[in-house]
Parts: structure tokens; sequence; C-alpha cells
């Protein structure tokens, strides 16, 4: 297969995974409008666990090459900010909806490009810090802070976005020692511990009917992964990683579409922007490399 072939395929790949966790994240609003988020979360993570542990003893040297890493404390930390952010995220759809919470989330490629410096020590040209103001200001009109009155539930997909941006970041740090596939082992099993604990007091009993959304919740969190995966192993990640954007799109549909939810202008707007912003700071990170 040519290396043509091989991008293109990563690009289908790579918009069916957005379709993927879009699908998730809007079953994952409708179950955390009846249910606890961290019961809700937690039920996925053990399945998310079970798929990584399943997907770790299928390669070479089975869950003990998986498990063998010199930065335990890292990766653990890894595994809880993501836990961390996963359920700030779904509080963020149940106050605020799949709309507004994605368009904000949208900026996290800005916060690990301005995070990338002082975390990593990686240069940051000024046409980047360009588009990083750019797309903060498309975060601010998406806010309105000063309109009539602020709602502070507005700012939970920005901390679940600095969280995801700082999980990324750690992550490119432990890939300096850890394989992919340790990285992945740590964090299906860290995060499903941490939420076990967290999580495990708030249970509440689920309908039959409810139990049919979190199976689904749980296979489309494993299948996303899956896709991801496959789409990192055929196509390089700086060549697909625009399309992840894509996720905001169909998360807007299935809000718009499924719970009613309405896309306002300023919220058009400023997602535009901040998409806009971090589209160029892919291109210019791509050429830098």
């Amino acid at each position: 297969m040519s290396a043509a072939q091989n991008t293109r395929l990563g690009v289908i790949l790579m918009i069916a995974t957005t379709f993927v966790f879009a699908a998730q994240d809007g079953i994952s609003q409708y179950l955390v409008r009846e249910y606890n988020v961290r019961m809700v979360v937690m039920i996925r993570y053990w399945f998310f666990a079970v798929f990584v542990i399943a997907v770790a003893s299928a390669k070479a040297g089975g869950l003990r090459a998986a498990a063998r890493t010199d930065q335990p404390v890292l990766q653990i930390l890894r595994g809880t900010l993501l836990a961390a952010e996963i359920c700030v995220m779904v509080l963020g759809f149940k106050l605020l909806g799949l709309v507004e919470s994605h368009a904000v989330f949208a900026c996290y490629p800005l916060l690990i490009a301005a995070l990338s410096g002082p975390v990593l020590g990686e240069r940051v040209g000024w046409r980047r810090w360009a588009a990083i103001g750019a797309g903060f200001v498309g975060v601010i009109i998406v806010l309105q802070p000063g309109f009539g009155v602020f709602r502070p539930a507005a700012v939970i997909p920005l901390i679940a976005a600095l969280m995801f941006a700082l999980y990324g970041l750690l992550t490119r740090y432990a890939a300096r020692r850890d394989s992919a596939a340790t990285s992945f082992f740590w964090t299906g099993v860290t995060g499903a511990v941490v939420l076990t604990a967290v999580g495990i007091g708030t249970w509440e009993p689920m309908s039959a009917y409810d139990w049919r959304w979190m199976a689904l919740l749980c296979v489309t969190g494993a299948l996303g992964h899956y896709l991801l995966i496959r789409c990192y192993e055929v196509a390089e990640a700086s060549a697909v990683q625009p399309f992840a954007y894509l996720q905001l799109v169909f998360a807007s549909g299935i809000g718009v579409m499924v719970f009613g939810e309405v896309v306002p202008h300023h919220v058009a707007l400023g997602g535009g922007i901040i998409v806009s912003a971090g589209l160029f700071t892919l291109w210019r990170a791509r050429q830098a490399a």
C-alpha cells in the first residue's frame, strides 16, 4: 500500500473515530441527566480497562511487557488526570450541552502548543503564539464574559481542555522512555482503579433500558480507541490530526438533532476562530518538523 493510500485510510479512520467519540458523548449526556457522573464514567472505565488488558495480552510479551515501566508515578498521574478530565467534560455535557462544551474544548491543541515550551522545552514561534492568541479570543467570544449574567459552569469545558492538554504533554514526555502500548495500558488500568475508589459509593440502580445505553457507551469507547489505534498505525499523526476537529461538528449535530440544542451565533463564530487557529498551529508544527 502506498503512502497516499495509507494517508487516505488514516483520514477515513480518523473521521470514523470522531463520529464514534461524538456518539459516545451524546450517550454520556443522556445517562448523566439521570445518573451520577462518577458512576457512569466508572462503569465506562471498567469496560475500557478490560479492553486495554485484552489488547496488551494479545501483543508480544503480554501484560508483563505492557506494564513494564521505570516511571510509574508519571504513568499513574497521566491515567488519573485523564479519568478526572473525562468526569469534568461529562459534567459539562450535563450542565451546558454538547454544542457549547465542544466549542470551548476545541481549544486544547492551542493549550498544548502554549504549554509545550515550559513543560517540554519546545520552541514556539511568534506565528503559533499569534494563533494561540487568536484562539483564545475565540474562547472569550464563546464564553461571553461581561454579557448578562456570566455562568460559572461555562468554564467547565475550559478546565477540561486544560486537563486534557496537560495529559497530552505528559503522554509525550512519557513516550521518551515508554512505548505507546505501555502508556495505553496504564491509562486504562489507572483510570479504572481511581474511578472505582471515588465512584463506587455513588452507585445507584439503573433501569434495564438505560443499561442498554450503558452497554453501548462502553462499546463505543472501546471501538473509538481501536479505530484511533488503527488510524495511527496506517498514517502519520500530523496528516490526520486536523480531521479530529470533526468531533466538534458531529457532537454539535447530535446536540441539535437529538437534544434540541441550538448553536448561538457567538458560539459558531468563536468555535470557528478556535478551530482555524488550531489548524494553523498544527500546520506550523508540521512545517517546523
